[in-house]
């Protein structure tokens, strides 16, 4: 499911227009966005739970030429499934 069929599933669920199904969802996913950008937690009881993962930084090699060279420290967002959507995709 992209965004497109996400928004025409709520406007069909919700009986609402398309324009106020793609505002509600565009503000839900600004919102998680910010919330994970300021380093806090999303998360959604039975679906899912996101969360920014902190590295420190290394040295690492380039593969094509073996020259090491200094990871800077990054934040990624990473996803984890909660128990009722792996029990609910494993059936």
């Amino acid at each position: 499911m992209n965004k497109l069929e996400l928004i025409a599933a709520l406007k069909n669920e919700a009986d609402i227009s398309k324009a106020e199904a793609s505002k509600v969802v565009q503000i839900f996913f600004d919102d998680m966005a910010e919330a994970m950008a300021q380093g806090d937690r999303v998360e959604i009881r039975g679906l899912c739970s996101f969360y920014v993962k902190e590295y420190k930084s290394y040295t690492g090699r380039n593969p094509k030429t073996g020259e090491k060279v200094a990871i800077k420290p990054k934040k990624l967002p990473f996803f984890k499934s909660g128990k009722e959507l792996k029990e609910r995709v494993d059936y």
